[in-house]
């Protein structure tokens, strides 16, 4: 009987540890009050993703994108970083505040650019070409950062690729269609790892070409990753960042936005009399949300800071090697005044 409990305790442990535990909350708790009596207590600082839901957004300390959440991770002076985005973005922010105690409300919130690119199998792809540097998106796990020489987001790919010599031949992983852009956008010819993300692949060119002709004076937003056949078609390309600074800057009042629905909450907070409109998917759903990015609620947030679990951990030598890349995008950022 011993053993049978102890091996109920074990499996609870780790499934607690795994994220996997509900517990009860009571209906009665305002958890946005609940959520910042917890900062306060714990000294904590809540970063959110763009493509977040609009209560998580809501609450957060700051609001970014892959870079503006990078920058916010290596420079805050809380105890706790509570990281309301997927695995990859928690990952970062552990790697540049190693000593801090780094939390995301699910583990399971996973990234399928990051899936399409195993570690293992990029070492192999690098391997085939030993004079060439790596520059290797965000959206990446943290032993892909250890392979690479520089890191980089949707708003500085660019800038990272002009500021190194012409003549340097480069590795561009793991989102292709971002490569493709980059490459296009800077006239280099970069080696490309074959990922992609499946929230950035769905948009249908079919149904965005019938939306425009229902909204003829729509602009088209689209991020980089999606594929050159919606770039082709965009108005303005550009990070999340860079579309929302777009939507409030453009005297245009009617936009379709092709990249992650989430988005549309802020464009819409800052642009109260703007219309925004989902870039419509290929399948039929109603909108292109990221099942992942999704996975997060305010629910597992509020217990993810009240029982400070899941934690996230990277291998000290991992951190060492992902560090450094990451650090090296921080530098060029910082000297490109982006």
């Amino acid at each position: 009987m011993l053993f049978i409990v102890t091996l109920i305790m074990d499996t609870f442990e780790e499934m607690k540890t795994m994220g996997f535990v509900d517990e009860e909350i009571d209906p009665a708790l305002d958890l946005f009050d609940e959520i910042e009596k917890l900062k306060k207590q714990k000294n904590a600082v809540l970063l959110a993703h763009y493509y977040q839901e609009p209560d998580i957004q809501d609450v957060a300390d700051y609001i970014g994108d892959s870079l503006g959440l990078s920058q916010q991770a290596a420079k805050t002076d809380a105890d706790i970083i509570v990281f309301a985005g997927v695995h990859f973005m928690a990952e970062t922010a552990k790697i540049l505040s190693p000593n801090k105690k780094v939390l995301l409300p699910d583990l399971k919130a996973g990234c399928s650019l990051a899936d399409s690119c195993p570690p293992h199998l990029f070492k192999k792809f690098k391997e085939q070409y030993p004079d060439h540097l790596v520059i290797t998106y965000v959206n990446c796990t943290a032993e892909l950062k250890a392979l690479s020489d520089i890191v980089c987001t949707s708003s500085n790919a660019v800038q990272i690729v002009e500021s190194l010599p012409k003549d340097q031949k480069i590795i561009f992983g793991p989102d292709k269609n971002l490569g493709r852009y980059v490459a296009k956008k800077t006239g280099r010819d970069l080696v490309l790892w074959n990922g992609a993300c499946m929230v950035h692949e769905i948009f249908s060119r079919e149904k965005i070409t019938k939306l425009k002709s229902r909204y003829p004076e729509a602009k088209l937003l689209a991020h980089p990753e999606c594929e050159d056949v919606i770039l082709e078609m965009a108005d303005y390309i550009g990070s999340t960042t860079g579309l929302l600074k777009y939507s409030t800057n453009s005297p245009a009042s009617e936009f379709i936005v092709a990249t992650e629905s989430g988005i549309i909450h802020q464009m819409q907070k800052d642009n109260p009399f703007k219309t925004f409109i989902p870039a419509p998917p290929n399948n039929n759903c109603a909108c292109n949300d990221c099942p992942h990015m999704k996975r997060n609620t305010l629910e597992k947030l509020y217990l993810c800071m009240k029982n400070e679990w899941p934690e996230i951990t990277v291998p000290a030598d991992i951190i060492v090697r992902a560090v450094k890349p990451i650090e090296r995008m921080l530098e060029i950022s910082a000297s490109l005044g982006l």
